[in-house]
C-alpha cells in the first residue's frame, strides 16, 4: 500500500486531531524510513517482515500500538500516560512528545523487524 492510504485514514479523522496525526505520522517515519507504511487492523501500521507499531485517532486521544514488550521497557517514561498491554494513550489536551515517539518506534523496529 501507498502513502496515500494513510493519507485516506488520516483525512478521515475529524478535522481538529488531523495535524496531531501527521506529526505522530511523520516522527514514526524519521524514525523508521526502512519500514512499510499500510493498514493494519485499520490504523495506520508499520512493518517490515512484520507489523512493528500502529497509531490510531479515539475520541480523546492518538493511541500509539508498539506492543507490550516495548510498553514494559520505556514503563519509566511513560509514567503520567496511560498505558495498556501493548498501548500507549497521549490525550489531546497534552503536546505530542515527538522525540520520546521516535525512541519508541526505533526500539519497536530494532525488536520486532528480526
Amino acid at each position: 500500500m501507498t502513502d496515500s492510504v494513510i493519507d485516506g485514514y488520516i483525512n478521515a479523522q475529524d478535522e481538529g486531531i488531523r495535524e496531531r496525526l501527521h506529526l505522530v505520522r511523520n516522527a514514526i517515519r524519521e524514525a523508521i524510513p526502512e519500514a512499510e507504511e499500510c493498514i493494519s487492523y485499520k490504523m495506520p501500521t508499520y512493518r517490515k517482515g512484520r507489523n512493528i507499531i500502529h497509531f490510531a485517532a479515539a475520541k480523546n486521544h492518538i493511541g500509539i500500538y508498539p506492543g507490550p514488550e516495548t510498553i514494559e521497557a520505556f514503563a519509566d517514561r511513560l509514567k503520567g500516560y496511560k498505558t495498556s498491554k501493548g498501548a500507549l494513550q497521549l490525550p489531546d489536551s497534552r503536546e505530542l512528545p515527538l522525540d520520546l515517539i521516535r525512541e519508541i518506534a526505533q526500539y519497536s523496529y530494532e525488536r520486532y523487524s528480526k
